[in-house]
């Protein structure tokens, strides 16, 4: 299927988010998926992610979730991205994330919803999202916040989904009406074994459709391809279980 990929800004209500925009290009409407950023940005690598989502037949809206901060990319990165050798790099990107409160992550993905409502592109119904690292966060947080317009979740090496903060994203489990999947990362600090057994207690607790598979031997990471962790069999995995979810719940 021929895929067509444009830069398209959307208004919200602190300014006006770039993003990347993929979708087939047949003229027609076609379900539409949210792929939120990890840490590194909106970059080469996420526009062909969502390049493959559309040639499975999916609108894909990949924003830059930075946008306050400038139009995408915020940092130039050196290929492979290693954040291992480079202790800047996590510096630099501190206040950033530091930034993506629950607060604006909401207020953001009001914006994103509404622009896709309003897209030609995009076929009536719910969306999916999928998450990478801190965009696992965040799609975990607009399922419980648009639980009317959201009917899929896919994160993959999420860090922090269910720790003991006052507004940990697993505190709002019990707002979720989408099916969920979540890949951890076998070797992860960022989502330790306590973690993912807290998730798991709260999403079962909350009676949300949930898979949760834990990655052996994988990196934090793993699914990044412009990066020294990434993990070809791990990110092959994750799109067999991205695509079958999608496929479940996002009739076309």
């Amino acid at each position: 299927m021929t895929v067509r990929g444009t830069t398209v800004d959307i208004p919200t209500a602190d300014g006006i988010a770039d993003a990347y925009l993929a979708h087939p290009d047949d003229g027609r409407p076609h379900p539409a998926v949210i792929l939120y950023m990890d840490a590194f940005g909106l970059r080469p690598h996420l526009m062909a992610k969502a390049d493959r989502l559309a040639e499975a037949g999916y609108t894909v809206l990949v924003p830059n979730a930075y946008y306050r901060n400038g139009r995408a990319p915020i940092i130039d990165y050196p290929q492979p991205i290693d954040p291992d050798n480079d202790p800047t790099l996590i510096e630099r990107l501190g206040p950033l994330l530091a930034a993506l409160t629950p607060e604006v992550t909401e207020r953001d993905a009001d914006a994103y919803l509404r622009w896709l409502a309003e897209s030609p592109l995009v076929q009536d119904g719910p969306v999916g999202l999928t998450g990478y690292c801190r965009g696992a966060v965040h799609a975990l947080r607009t399922a419980a916040t648009h639980p009317d317009r959201v009917a899929a979740v896919a994160g993959f090496h999420g860090g922090n989904l269910a720790s003991e903060a006052p507004d940990s994203p697993h505190l709002g489990a019990h707002r979720i009406t989408a099916e969920l999947y979540f890949g951890h990362a076998d070797q992860d600090p960022s989502l330790p074994p306590e973690q993912i057994a807290r998730l798991a207690e709260a999403l079962t607790e909350a009676g949300v459709r949930y898979e949760a598979e834990v990655y052996a031997g994988a990196l934090h990471g793993y699914t990044q391809g412009d990066t020294t962790r990434y993990d070809e069999a791990a990110d092959e995995r994750h799109w067999g279980a991205l695509l079958a979810l999608l496929k479940r719940t996002l009739p076309s």
